[in-house]
């Protein structure tokens, strides 16, 4: 049951994705220097997008299916999985207090704020984190307490954050992350991303092709789960959207 609800939270949080056939962003140049280091975040008031998800199991589980993403800046992400013939599997609406989550494929829904998720399942989340995940962002805020070196045309950077590690690499020519390792200080579970190729979004770097693995537990008991996601529409607006959702 955990791993079938924290598959879904997995996808609520990565589905920010942009494919764009534009220009590549130089957004961020490779000869600033290291103090004056400052990540690119995307800007929009509200946001709509389609694309594909492939999603991995450890018992072996391939699903393919079509995911439909809104969301509205820094305040709410939505997002609903059809796996094929218009069935939808899974609905989900992420806020800045709780995760909602209905799976019809498995039959499991998920309705927890973030500290009730953290008191039981000693897991750090929160909706600043899962939005900075989607689109490539640092994890958290830079600041005095981190570690940041550069390495050729990255970055590296070390934070440390309520018992939880975040190593990141960021590229110098657009400022966004491309490789991310977390790990608890406890070592049990993680989470790595990577964040293949970017493309120019009315200007503005913003990642086409992702792919994450999510694990927990540890030593022999971890159940890795893989999320990749390739998004082909998006459409940015200052219009207001609806999130629909109901547990029904």
């Amino acid at each position: 049951m955990i791993k079938q609800w924290f598959r879904g939270l997995l996808m609520s949080g990565l589905v920010l994705v942009i494919f764009s056939c534009a220009k590549k962003p130089n957004l961020y140049t490779s000869d600033e220097i290291m103090q004056e280091f400052e990540g690119i975040y995307f800007d929009f008031t509200y946001l709509s997008s389609r694309g594909r998800i492939v999603l991995e199991e450890s018992n072996g589980k391939v699903t393919k299916g079509t995911i439909n993403f809104r969301a509205k800046k820094d305040s709410v992400i939505w997002f609903s999985v059809t796996p094929g013939l218009g069935l939808e599997a899974l609905r989900g609406i992420v806020t800045k207090d709780y995760i909602r989550i209905k799976d019809r494929l498995n039959g499991e829904d998920v309705n927890m704020s973030f500290a009730e998720l953290k008191d039981r399942f000693d897991l750090t989340l929160s909706f600043d984190l899962i939005q900075n995940l989607a689109y490539a962002n640092v994890p958290h805020e830079f600041s005095y307490r981190d570690r940041l070196i550069r390495i050729g045309s990255s970055f590296d950077l070390t934070q440390v954050r309520e018992g939880v590690r975040y190593h990141s690499k960021i590229s110098t020519s657009h400022g966004k992350v491309t490789e991310l390792t977390s790990n608890p200080l406890n070592e049990k579970g993680g989470l790595t991303a990577s964040y293949r190729t970017f493309e120019d979004v009315d200007g503005q770097p913003f990642p086409n092709n992702m792919l994450f693995k999510l694990m927990l537990g540890e030593g022999t008991d971890t159940q890795n789960t893989i999320v990749h996601l390739e998004i082909s529409r998006i459409e940015r607006s200052n219009n207001s959207l609806t999130f629909p959702f109901q547990f029904n």
